[in-house]
């Protein structure tokens, strides 16, 4: 996101399931979704590739098995065995649920997982989410903020436009890396209030790493220093989700942010169907940016960052 601001605790909406029948006795519990379960997985997430972008590409990515994906994927199923809900939970949980009774499962099954970071999803499921995990959780609540999506579909893009002043975006390479951390954390401080350079630099490094080595990390750099940045957090082929998103304080106003983020957008879009990104409510001047690149607003997701306790 750019320039995210941080924010207190913030009122959520009323949550979707609100006016739902109560839970079911014996409601089954979700279960760790095993290797074998990736097709029927991909199928299921695929049916909603904008909400599910970030689920859909860490499979994609790793499979449902990997240590990148810093955290389980479960998954919860009807009576005939389908699936009603697909959700990720370790580091950052994530959750696709089709139904109030897939959401209360997940929302048990992270209460017994340690160490959550942060949850990330549509603001009403979210709300509803929060409220059966609190329930027996042990972490608290530390932070929460309200985040727009903002999405831009291949048929309202411009391709291969290049920015108006300075060079065009292009992929970073290794020897970036100094100056992509200190931003990238720099970032992830102010939304969250952590530093992932003070909490984990060995594994920030190596993440930071892993995306510019699998080309998802984009920049312009002038004279030793990062001009414009962003990261392709997720891509599953159809939907690109972008978040990092960076100008530098001496360059804003004068057209390079909006040059380099339409000139990047083009080029995701020749392969993609769009390009999506989240942005802090209370950042008007990042939502104007994207307004006037062609991005449409999307919906509301909440993100709640928990206690480390």
């Amino acid at each position: 996101m750019l320039q995210p601001t941080l924010q207190t605790h913030t009122p959520f909406a009323p949550g979707l399931f609100a006016s739902s029948a109560p839970p079911r006795v014996g409601a089954a519990r979700a279960e760790a979704l095993a290797p074998g379960s990736e097709a029927e997985t991909m199928a299921f997430l695929s049916e909603r590739p904008v909400h599910a972008v970030n689920l859909l590409s860490l499979l994609r990515d790793n499979g449902l098995v990997s240590p990148h994906n810093r955290g389980t994927f479960y998954g919860y199923r009807d009576e005939r065995g389908r699936l009603e809900g697909v959700a990720l939970i370790g580091h950052a949980t994530l959750f696709e649920a089709r139904t109030p009774r897939a959401l209360r499962a997940f929302a048990r099954a992270a209460q017994r997982v340690a160490g959550l970071h942060m949850l990330l999803g549509e603001a009403g499921p979210v709300s509803e989410f929060w409220r059966h995990y609190r329930a027996g959780a042990h972490q608290s609540m530390r932070l929460a903020c309200r985040e727009m999506l903002f999405e831009l579909e291949r048929a309202e893009a411009g391709v291969g436009r290049a920015p108006r002043v300075g060079a065009v975006p292009r992929l970073a390479t290794p020897e970036d890396l100094e100056l992509v951390m200190p931003v990238q954390a720099r970032m992830a401080e102010e939304e969250s209030g952590v530093n992932p350079m003070a909490s984990d630099p060995e594994g920030f490094r190596r993440r930071c790493l892993r995306r510019i080595e699998r080309g998802r990390t984009w920049v312009v750099t002038e004279g030793g220093r990062l001009v414009f940045k962003a990261e392709v957090m997720a891509d599953t082929g159809h939907v690109v989700y972008l978040e990092g998103v960076h100008v530098a304080q001496g360059e804003r106003g004068r057209g390079r942010g909006l040059g380099c983020l339409s000139w990047l957008a083009g080029e995701l879009l020749r392969r993609a169907d769009s390009v999506c990104v989240l942005v802090n409510e209370r950042n008007a001047p990042a939502q104007a940016l994207y307004e006037r690149a062609g991005f449409r607003f999307g919906g509301q997701y909440d993100t709640i960052f928990l206690s480390r306790d």
